[in-house]
């Protein structure tokens, strides 16, 4: 009998050695996966405006050589702004997921209109949504409470999904805007696109940092995956939460929760000066 417990107990062993190697090479080869995914996609986001900034200016260096006209030079130097500002935006949002993660992110916490706040960054996406033949739709209510927050980080929450909702719906599709006060004198946002929408698995690729639900080298939307952690982490560090709710080729629903002023005063200063790691 000792022997037989012996060799069951090593058999045992043995099998879990077994299932432990297994599981160790499945993430070793996920992470390496997602490490490529990562490094092609962004040497596409880095290369792609970089390679735009290097071949106008180029082209604008050789105007003694070959004069161009007054339009051209103006609409390259027009394209290299466009490239040299995506480039800041990427390299902004890694900056920002990387101070968030390590949690040395700061917010400056006052009291804020945030009617304002969400009216100034409809407007600044209406002419994106009427180039791209997209019907926008916004109702705020007005008697929005005021709430406590940081303007910039409100309006980046704002742009970062706003700026999804457009670029993942097609055309003669919709986006809508609801703002409304909630019972604790909060304020609830929810923004709702026709878009292609995502499956739950799909969802939670979307907010993991890097994550892209059309990852890969033939992708056709740009962006380095960051827009909805981001906006998740800032929308928590504001006392707030976040949640999305969509289906594929139905569309995407993000709804924000902001708590009251009184509610938040007392998270808001805990946080000013840091943050926890939320953004996964």
């Amino acid at each position: 009998m000792t022997e037989y417990a012996s060799l069951l107990s090593d058999a045992v062993l043995r099998h879990r050695a077994r299932v432990a190697e297994h599981s160790a090479r499945i993430e070793s080869e996920l992470a390496s996966k997602v490490k490529s995914e990562f490094i092609a996609n962004m040497s596409h986001e880095l290369k792609t405006p970089l390679n735009t900034v290097i071949g106008f200016s180029k082209l604008l260096t050789q105007h003694q050589e070959r004069r161009l006209p007054d339009k051209e030079i103006v609409e390259y130097a027009m394209l290299i702004n466009d490239a040299a500002g995506h480039l800041l935006s990427v390299i902004n949002d890694i900056l920002d997921i990387s101070k968030l993660q390590s949690g040395k992110y700061a917010i400056d916490s006052r009291e804020i209109n945030i009617e304002g706040i969400l009216t100034d960054s409809i407007d600044a996406f209406r002419h994106q949504s009427e180039a791209g033949q997209i019907d926008f739709d916004a109702v705020i209510a007005p008697d929005l409470p005021m709430i406590r927050g940081d303007a910039v980080k409100l309006k980046q929450i704002f742009a970062n999904i706003l700026s999804n909702a457009i670029k993942f719906t097609p055309v003669d599709g919709t986006i809508a805007v609801k703002a409304l006060r909630t019972i604790d004198q909060g304020v609830i946002v929810a923004i709702r696109d026709s878009g292609v929408g995502m499956s739950p698995d799909e969802i939670e690729v979307a907010m993991t940092p890097f994550g892209q639900v059309d990852g890969g080298r033939s992708r056709w939307r740009e962006g380095v995956g960051l827009g909805l952690p981001i906006a998740k982490a800032l929308v928590e560090l504001h006392g707030g939460a976040l949640y999305i709710a969509s289906q594929q080729n139905e569309g995407t629903e993000v709804v924000i929760t902001f708590p009251g002023r009184d509610a938040v005063t007392t998270s808001a200063a805990a946080t000013m000066y840091g943050v926890r790691n939320s953004a996964a």
